[in-house]
């Protein structure tokens, strides 16, 4: 995607600008088309407008995933789309930053400004601050666009250089570069700015939060501080941390849409036993934030192995947490053996999954040749150490 220069946006901000962008969105843009369609639109409007242009129309329509249909009006650059925070999540931490009495909060390397257009809505004064001069034109003219620019002052600054206690800002929220060119960064001291710095924040403005990738150990989790694990529609979209009057328990896991909230409660993982009528699959952020005691309690349930992730009871029990399926058939696994086994019950649609187990689910759907009209679930995993599949169908 061809990068977007300063002076190339800043032309889409003008009347022109505007009116291609309004072209574009109301002819509806197709990128299969899109060589035909810039020459067609490079007859009536400068060469680098068009190619802008043509680049916002296709960030826009990757957007909606994340923004909606508020992604027709947003700015974006690849990078920002990227590592932008998706409205429904930037929703749920403003509500929390809203829940402790903030009023104006610092959101340090605020990308195109997703975090903070969620905090302008609910009502708190915004310091967006990013060192990024094109991502800082994009955060204002989102914050322009959305009619949130008396809420929200963008600063072109190194952060780590910035003192919110001193700009006015009651808290304070950080969302770290987790990427190099290299590709994602999983180690938080190589964050930009780095672990540390985001330590410091909490020591020095008392309602501090930050952006961690999902996969933080536990054991960097700062004493007294809460840890949250987010995930939308069931897949997890990130963890943060926070402190002081923003956190409200030690972990939880929080689902969207809802939001359902799972917190810790300090209950072990329930002793193993053999599979039983009902398998769980917990969510992904249930799993992340170390809640299988607190949902196995709830449901009943027992786990099928000390290293397995999955739960089982005799009594189906409605949960957001997890997905149910009832189990049909427990085999040894053996492909020769599941292959006889999808034959004979005609099963076509299946679907593979695998916890515990070293194999690849693509690999082994052709290997077994599923063909027929039944459909089935397929978990390979560990059940009390031994390799099993398990043969089951939705409980919905």
């Amino acid at each position: 995607m061809t990068p977007v220069e300063p002076g190339e946006f800043e032309a889409l901000l003008g009347g022109p600008g505007r009116e291609l962008l309004d072209e574009l969105h109301r002819d509806g843009y197709d990128g299969s088309a899109a060589l035909a369609l810039a020459t067609k639109l490079r007859a009536r409007y400068p060469a680098p407008l068009v190619s802008a242009a043509l680049t916002q129309a296709r960030l826009r329509a990757r957007a909606a995933a994340k923004f909606g249909a508020e992604a027709e009006s947003l700015y974006f650059t690849p990078a920002g789309l990227e590592q932008s925070t998706r409205r429904s999540v930037a929703e749920l931490r403003a509500r929390r930053y809203a829940a402790a009495g903030a009023h104006r909060v610092a959101d340090l390397c605020c990308g195109i400004g997703g975090d903070a257009l969620a905090f302008a809505r609910a009502g708190i004064g915004v310091l967006a601050v990013d060192r990024d001069p094109l991502t800082c034109a994009v955060a204002r003219a989102n914050a322009r666009v959305t009619g949130l620019a008396e809420l929200i002052e963008v600063r072109c600054a190194d952060v780590t250089e910035l003192f919110p206690e001193d700009e006015d800002c009651d808290a304070v929220f950080l969302d770290p570069a987790r990427r190099t060119d290299l590709g994602r960064v999983f180690n938080p001291a190589a964050y930009s700015p780095p672990w540390e710095f985001a330590l410091s924040l909490a020591r020095r403005v008392a309602a501090a939060g930050f952006k961690v990738a999902p996969g933080l150990p536990h054991e960097l989790i700062p004493a007294g501080a809460e840890a949250e694990w987010v995930s939308d529609h069931g897949e997890v979209k990130e963890a943060g941390i926070y402190f002081g009057p923003l956190a409200s328990a030690s972990r939880r896991a929080t689902l969207l849409p809802g939001p359902h909230v799972l917190e810790a409660r300090g209950l072990p993982d329930p002793e193993p036993t053999p599979v039983r009528r009902y398998l769980y699959e917990p969510d992904g952020a249930v799993i992340r934030a170390h809640l299988l005691g607190e949902l196995a309690a709830e449901l009943g349930a027992a786990t099928i192995d000390p290293t397995i992730a999955y739960l089982t009871s005799d009594h189906l029990a409605e949960t957001p947490y997890a997905t149910a399926y009832e189990i049909t058939d427990i085999l040894p696994f053996s492909v020769k053996r599941l292959r006889v086994f999808i034959a004979q019950h005609r099963i076509g649609r299946l679907t593979v999954k695998k916890r515990g187990a070293d194999i690849d689910p693509a690999v082994l759907y052709k290997q077994l040749r599923p063909a027929g009209p039944e459909s089935a679930v397929l978990f390979v995993t560990r059940v009390l150490g031994a390799h099993t599949a398990l043969v089951a169908r939705s409980a919905r």
